[in-house]
């Protein structure tokens, strides 16, 4: 679970803003972990008053930091993107071999549950906003980088793109709210670790269709 101090990095503090107080800062920052939490379990159209019983803040703390669940959902998606490029980045320093690299950060992009993002992207609320776009960027090009050194490297078949990796780990990790499946996030990693396998060079199979560029991927939004 992410800390307080862990999500104020991602999603609180804009440049050319007043930095809040630390109490009002640690709220709002509540209130993004307890939302992030519920999207996951129940979906994005969990009551906000469920949102802030979580938090352990009243309704009006919540209603003052994020007036409707656009902007609540706003701040999680932009919070669970931020957190995600970041664990990019950690891979790419940490691990000199370029595929130990991409594999540290599916099984962690994974732990972010980068998976959630796909219901809460489909409500109401805009997804061209500047911040989610500058986010997304910085998250492609962060993978982007991941991809191309395990393939000049040699350790990742060449027959796949960006996109294939994002999409399958977006598919992979997404909950399943309201199923009868308790512990079913147990296979997460365990199937993970199935598909990094198959990205491995060189490749045992002939993969039909095209890869999946990040193109498509902006086209099927």
């Amino acid at each position: 679970m992410e800390t307080v101090d862990e999500a104020a990095t991602c999603a609180t503090h804009r440049p050319g803003t007043t930095r809040p107080r630390a109490d009002a800062l640690r709220n709002r920052e509540r209130i993004v972990t307890a939302a992030r939490e519920m999207f996951v379990e129940f979906g994005p159209d969990v009551p906000l008053d469920e949102v802030a019983r979580r938090a352990g803040v009243g309704n009006a703390t919540l209603y003052r930091n994020f007036p409707d669940r656009a902007a609540l959902t706003h701040e999680v998606v932009l919070a669970v993107t931020c957190r995600t490029t970041d664990r990019a980045q950690e891979a790419a320093t940490a691990e000199s071999d370029p595929f130990a690299a991409l594999s540290r950060f599916v099984h962690a992009a994974a732990d972010e549950r980068i998976g959630a993002l796909c219901p809460m992207l489909s409500g109401g609320f805009d997804k061209d906003h500047p911040e989610l776009l500058a986010e997304r960027r910085r998250l492609e090009e962060a993978v982007e980088g991941l991809v191309e050194r395990a393939m000049s490297a040699g350790r990742l078949r060449t027959d796949i793109a960006v996109g294939d990796v994002l999409v399958a780990l977006s598919q992979l990790t997404r909950p399943l709210p309201g199923i009868a499946c308790p512990g079913i996030d147990r296979f997460t990693h365990r199937h993970l670790q199935l598909f990094l396998d198959g990205l491995r060079a060189p490749a045992r199979s002939e993969l039909p269709g095209s890869a999946a560029t990040l193109e498509d991927l902006r086209r099927g939004r």
